[in-house]
């Protein structure tokens, strides 16, 4: 194939809004990258809307949509149980599982099967369903893979002490299984980052030389630094508020406690805590609502304002495939404090203060040390701008995707 030719493109994603997770600001900001390059791009997804944007074609699949936070887990028609695949979503979601992967997978095909000519090249973003296999059978397939999900699963089952709710967790990731034997049989794979790419040989058994890693971007049209805003002293800033282990909230939690005893200060929490969740509870424990603000969801607008007021973004995370909360505060300018979790040393390089995971002391240190640290805190900020210049743009990241796609092809056409 000609390697200057605009490539064809068909990019699958099962749950993809980018106010949802980083899986959502992927395909967003690749999808539109790699049209800026001159290719055609369409997108095969299901819902929350992706909210792509412009120049990027969207397809839609029809789904059940059971995690609909209006209508959570409702009960679906007769009418739509006729379907199979929405009989199976739904029986194998009554009994506490996550089929959305595997039944995405079969509406996918169905779509698709028919449609391959148009398209030079199949890109799937970590449903890794037996649908998606089906179609790497008759077109040059890649997958990107951010993380494998064994280790949200470990994390999560060792995070609880009833041994039901740990039965809850091992059915839940109970699509894990499909995804790594998948996975297997795929002949390029696209990962984030060099810790995801040992994890994965780890954890999956795939082949080295399968890989190819490609860093995410950072949208600079999004998270820049706004000068007229003044930091306030004293405030600080994370951007997931999820009750999710992998994500260390917790341990935040527990560092702003510490450091209260000592010193006034504020965190800013953007989103909403899931009511009654362990978030919730523990923000009770410990006494500090009073000094923790939610902000509920927010416009990108609002979001970089939030940035440019707090003094240090932290990223508490217990492990990550990437870590963009790290790229986007950098790419702000402001200092920021992360765990060595995962990737997370990756992106943030020497641009940032690194502790370890799971450490609310070290990071209740971290955060007064730099907060009385007013110089070293300006050089992290510009250094961390620095470096989403120079290292995380979405152009480098298309780029080095399309070649991972016309090698995929070549290989492909010698069998």
């Amino acid at each position: 194939m000609d390697n200057e030719k605009p490539l064809k493109i068909c990019m699958i994603s099962y749950r993809s809004n980018p106010h949802c997770g980083g899986q959502g600001v992927y395909i967003r900001n690749l999808s539109q990258a790699l049209t800026d390059l001159g290719h055609h791009v369409e997108v095969v997804a299901g819902p929350p809307d992706p909210l792509l944007n412009n120049g990027v074609k969207l397809s839609m699949l029809d789904c059940l949509n059971l995690y609909d936070p209006e209508n959570m887990f409702r009960t679906p028609s007769f009418a739509e149980l006729k379907n199979p695949i929405n009989l199976i979503e739904w029986l194998s979601v009554s009994t506490m599982g996550y089929p959305e992967p595997f039944t995405f997978g079969l509406r996918a095909f169905n779509n698709l099967r028919n449609r391959l000519d148009e398209f030079d090249i199949i890109h799937d973003n970590q449903s890794l369903s037996y649908g998606i296999w089906a179609l790497s059978l008759k077109k040059p397939t890649v997958a990107t893979i951010h993380h494998p999900m064994t280790v949200d699963r470990r994390i999560a089952i060792k995070s609880v002490r009833s041994f039901i709710k740990k039965i809850k967790h091992m059915r839940w990731y109970s699509f894990i299984g499909m995804q790594v034997r998948v996975a297997r049989r795929l002949p390029r794979i696209i990962t984030v980052s060099d810790f995801s790419k040992k994890d994965l040989i780890q954890e999956f058994k795939i082949p080295e030389d399968r890989f190819s890693v490609v860093p995410n971007g950072i949208n600079t049209r999004i998270f820049y630094p706004i000068a007229d805003i003044a930091r306030e002293k004293d405030r600080i800033i994370v951007t997931n508020s999820a009750d999710m282990p992998l994500k260390g909230l917790y341990y935040l939690l527990q560092a702003v406690h510490e450091i209260t005893k000592k010193r006034p200060i504020r965190l800013t929490v953007i989103g909403t805590p899931k009511k009654d969740g362990g978030v919730v509870k523990l923000v009770e424990k410990l006494g500090i609502g009073r000094y923790i603000d939610f902000t509920g969801r927010i416009s990108d607008e609002e979001f970089v304002r939030q940035y440019a007021k707090a003094s240090i973004a932290i990223v508490p995370s217990v492990y990550e495939g990437f870590g963009l909360p790290v790229g986007e505060a950098m790419a702000c300018g402001i200092p920021v404090i992360s765990t060595t979790g995962g990737a997370l040393p990756e992106v943030a390089g020497d641009a940032a203060v690194l502790v370890p995971p799971k450490n609310p002391a070290a990071l209740a240190k971290a955060i007064m040390d730099l907060l009385d640290d007013p110089k070293r805190a300006e050089e992290l900020g510009k250094a961390g701008y620095k470096r989403v210049m120079e290292h995380f743009t979405w152009k480098n990241a298309a780029e080095k995707t399309v070649a991972a796609y016309r090698e995929t092809i070549r290989d492909y056409r010698q069998f």
